[in-house]
C-alpha cells in the first residue's frame, strides 16, 4: 500500500515569456495546466492507474509568479476513496538568485483511477506511516474546503 510521502512530488518550470499574460506573470491557466499535471502523477503513484481530473475545489490564487521566476508546484495525495483520490497541490514562486520562495496558488484536485477502457477502477488503500505522512495528511485536511470532506 503506498503511503501519503509515497506521492509526494515536485516540480518546477521557470516562468518564460511564452507563459505570461499582459501583466508579465504566469498566466492563470498554465499555472493550473502544471498543478494537473503533477497533480495526476501523485494521483497515478497512489492508484498504481491512470488517473484523470475530476474536480477541482477551492483554486485560490493569492499571488502572482512573475516572468523569470520559478513557479514550483508540490503535490501530494492525503485521502482516498473507492475510486477517487484526494490531492493537495500548491504552486509557488521561487526566485532564482535567492532561492526566495512565497506560496502563490492552493487547491485540492480530486482525481478517478481508470482502467484501459476508461472506467473508475478501485484504489488501493493509503497508508500514514511516520511523522512526514502525518503532518502531510494533517496539514491537507485541516485547510481543505468543506466541500470534500
Amino acid at each position: 500500500m503506498p503511503t501519503v510521502s509515497d506521492t509526494y512530488m515536485e516540480n518546477r518550470q521557470r516562468v518564460q515569456p511564452t507563459h505570461t499574460n499582459n501583466y508579465e506573470s504566469a498566466h492563470g491557466g498554465n499555472v493550473v495546466k502544471w498543478m494537473d499535471e503533477i497533480g495526476a502523477m501523485s494521483a497515478m503513484r497512489a492508484a498504481g492507474e491512470t488517473c484523470v481530473t475530476a474536480k477541482i475545489n477551492g483554486l485560490d490564487f493569492k499571488r502572482p509568479v512573475p516572468q523569470g521566476d520559478t513557479c514550483i508546484v508540490e503535490s501530494y495525495v492525503y485521502a482516498v476513496g473507492r475510486t477517487s483520490l484526494r490531492t493537495r497541490i500548491r504552486a509557488f514562486r521561487e526566485s532564482p538568485r535567492t532561492g526566495d520562495r512565497e506560496l502563490t496558488t492552493e487547491s485540492y484536485f480530486v482525481f478517478v483511477a481508470v482502467d484501459a477502457d476508461g472506467d473508475p477502477t478501485p484504489v488501493p488503500e493509503l497508508t500514514v506511516e511516520g511523522e512526514r505522512c502525518r503532518e502531510l495528511r494533517d496539514a491537507a485536511l485541516a485547510a481543505e474546503p468543506d466541500g470534500d470532506r
